[in-house]
């Protein structure tokens, strides 16, 4: 299986993230109204968009695998298989989490699906340890459903990319539930906001933080990613990625460029394409291109080893 960094961060379409915090809220009540059934999957299948992929597929996948089904309304082998899915994740219990992906409502999501060849749903990937990788593509029956889940992760542990479970101890082994820490307020009306869809309130409570902490990294990077989905909202991205191709002289054009190459995973892509035109421009569309980047890399963790490497390239484009 060969595999991909894959890193979103954005904010593409607001509609579609308040759709899925309904469906998502939609779950939990019939969960709640059948209690013990697995209704919808329960607390075990997640709604995602363009704009929580990262939070709810990529960081959940260090702690947990999340299968990840790529779907859509007229498609009806989807509706076959999505059921399978849903009771499969029901039944692991935690063990692994289905994050379900409507392409028609996030079309980032549904481009980088086509960036990996995949032309076709239903098509579910695997996200293992921040690693995306292509794993069904069509529908199937449950029973061969669920054997292709078996060996998928027997695969992984063999590889190492899993742990072994025969180690786990057992439930009457498990130690007692030790109390949560308190959330600061103020980051949790931050991720509250996030979570509701709310853009500009969740801008809002971000900037709180900073006006306190200027360092808060946290802070930092929710809002720089809340910027950078207001950036391309409207963006046609292949048409943006075309027109920058098509004249590397266009300044504006290579940061939209760079802004949809961040988003749909290509985050290296991105700084390249923004320190070459650091390194071919003078005064101010170089000084446009090296603010941009800089505001990119707020996107990412301050230890990202991308970063210190684009940096170090950054330097040597401009000395």
């Amino acid at each position: 299986m060969s595999s991909r960094d894959f890193s979103l961060y954005g904010a593409v379409d607001l509609g579609a993230r308040q759709a899925a915090a309904k469906k998502q809220q939609e779950r939990r009540v019939a969960a709640e109204a059948s209690p013990g059934t697995g209704a919808a999957g329960g607390p075990y299948v997640v709604d995602v968009t363009d704009q929580t992929f990262n939070t709810e597929v990529v960081e959940r996948s260090r702690t947990a695998p999340v299968l990840v089904d790529f779907w859509a309304e007229w498609c009806g082998p989807c509706k076959q298989l999505s059921p399978i899915l849903e009771k499969l994740a029901t039944e692991a219990a935690g063990k692994w989490v289905l994050a379900k992906v409507d392409i028609d409502a996030n079309p980032q999501l549904g481009a980088y699906m086509q960036q990996m060849g995949i032309r076709g749903i239903p098509f579910v990937a695997v996200v293992v340890a921040g690693q995306l990788m292509p794993f069904l593509n069509g529908a199937a029956p449950e029973a061969q459903v669920r054997q292709a889940i078996d060996q998928l992760f027997e695969a992984l542990r063999q590889e190492g990319i899993l742990p072994d479970a025969s180690g786990a101890p057992e439930d009457d082994e498990m130690p007692a539930p030790q109390a949560q820490p308190e959330v600061d307020p103020v980051y949790a009306a931050a991720e509250e906001a996030l979570n509701s869809g709310d853009l500009d309130r969740a801008a809002t409570a971000f900037q709180r933080i900073l006006d306190t902490d200027p360092r808060d990294e946290y802070a930092k990077t929710g809002l720089a990613r809340i910027e950078l989905g207001r950036r391309i909202g409207d963006l046609d991205a292949q048409k943006a990625i075309a027109e920058a191709d098509a004249d590397p002289a266009d300044v504006l054009a290579q940061t939209r460029a760079a802004d949809v190459e961040v988003v749909t995973g290509g985050v290296e892509a991105a700084f390249d394409r923004l320190i070459g035109t650091v390194r071919r421009t003078a005064g101010d569309d170089r000084d446009v291109a090296r603010k941009h980047l800089l505001k990119l890399f707020e996107i990412l963790p301050s230890d990202d080893p991308r970063i210190s490497k684009a940096r170090r390239a950054l330097q040597s484009a401009l000395f």
